[in-house]
C-alpha cells in the first residue's frame, strides 16, 4: 500500500530515516500498518492524529523502544531495524517522552551530563560542554544546580528536551512537548526547538496542539488506525477530507 502525498512534501535528496511497510503488533491489535515514510535532513515534520491512532508507537519503533512486527528502518544508511533504544541513540536518533522524568536527587546540569555523556568514548571536558551548550540552547543555564525533581512543567519539558540536544542527534523524535502547558509556555517551547532545527537536526513532532506545532513543521503527516491517511504540505493535509473525517467523523461538512 503506498501513502498518500498530498501537495508535495517529498525531498529529493537521500532521506537521513525512512520506514518501510512498517507494522507493530500487539497479539490481535495491529497498531501500525503498511507505514512507510521518509525524513530528509533538516525536515521538520509534524504527525497529528486522533488518540489510538499509533502515533506514538510509531515513534517507539523508530527509536528502538519497540522493535516492530513487520517492515524495515534504516538511518543514516545503516538497516537499524533490531537496533535497540541505547544503539539508536549512540547513532544519532533519540526520541522525547510525553511524560517527562528526570533523575530525581540529581540536578539539572547532572541530568543533562548524564545525556552528554552516554554511549560515547569522550573527555569530560567535552561532555561539559554539551551539557552547558545544550542547557543555554533550552533557556536553562540559570536552573544548572536545581534539584530536577523541584522543577515546574515547563522546565521539565525543556530538561527532557536538553537531556536530548546533549546527545548531538541528528534526528530527534518528540513526543507531545507541548502538552499541558499554557500557550505563552508552548511558545517557549517552539522557539527551543526552532534554533534546534536551524543546527540542522531533524525534527519529527507529535503534538495535539496543531497551532504550536505548526510554527515549526513544513511537512504535516496525519495518521489514523495505525497508518499514514494524509502527507504533505500542512494546509493541504488538514483540509484533506479523510483527515477531518478521522477527527469529526462522518457526516461533518
Amino acid at each position: 500500500m503506498v501513502d498518500r502525498n498530498i501537495g508535495g512534501g517529498g525531498d529529493t535528496t537521500a532521506p537521513i530515516l525512512t520506514a518501510h511497510d512498517l507494522g507493530k503488533s500487539f497479539g490481535a491489535l495491529a497498531a501500525l500498518s503498511e507505514v512507510n515514510l521518509d525524513v530528509a535532513a533538516g525536515e521538520a515534520i509534524g504527525i497529528v492524529g486522533p488518540n489510538g491512532a499509533g502515533k506514538s508507537t510509531l515513534l517507539a519503533c523508530l527509536s528502538g523502544a519497540y522493535k516492530p512486527t513487520f517492515g524495515t528502518i534504516w538511518f543514516d544508511g545503516q538497516e537499524v531495524t533490531a537496533t535497540d533504544a541505547p544503539g539508536m541513540c549512540r547513532a544519532g536518533l533519540v526520541r522525547t517522552h510525553q511524560v517527562p522524568k528526570p533523575f530525581s536527587g540529581l540536578s539539572t546540569f547532572e541530568n543533562v551530563y548524564i545525556g552528554a555523556s552516554f554511549g560515547e568514548n569522550i573527555s569530560n571536558d567535552e561532555a561539559y560542554d554539551r551539557t552547558v551548550d545544550a542547557l543555554r540552547l533550552c533557556d536553562m543555564l540559570h536552573l544548572a544546580n536545581r534539584r530536577a525533581e523541584t522543577l515546574g512543567l515547563l522546565d521539565r519539558k525543556r530538561l527532557e528536551v536538553a537531556r536530548a540536544v546533549a546527545t548531538k542527534p541528528k534526528v530527534i523524535l518528540l513526543d507531545e512537548v507541548g502538552g499541558g502547558l499554557t500557550d505563552a509556555e508552548a511558545d517557549a517551547l517552539v522557539d527551543i526547538i526552532r534554533n534546534i532545527r536551524a543546527r540542522g537536526t531533524s525534527i519529527i513532532w507529535i503534538e495535539h496542539i496543531v497551532h504550536v506545532l505548526l510554527q515549526v513543521a513544513e511537512r504535516l503527516i496525519c495518521m489514523d488506525a495505525g497508518k499514514i491517511i494524509a502527507d504533505g504540505i500542512p494546509d493541504a493535509v488538514m483540509s484533506d477530507a479523510a483527515v477531518v473525517e478521522a477527527y469529526m467523523g462522518h457526516g461533518v461538512e
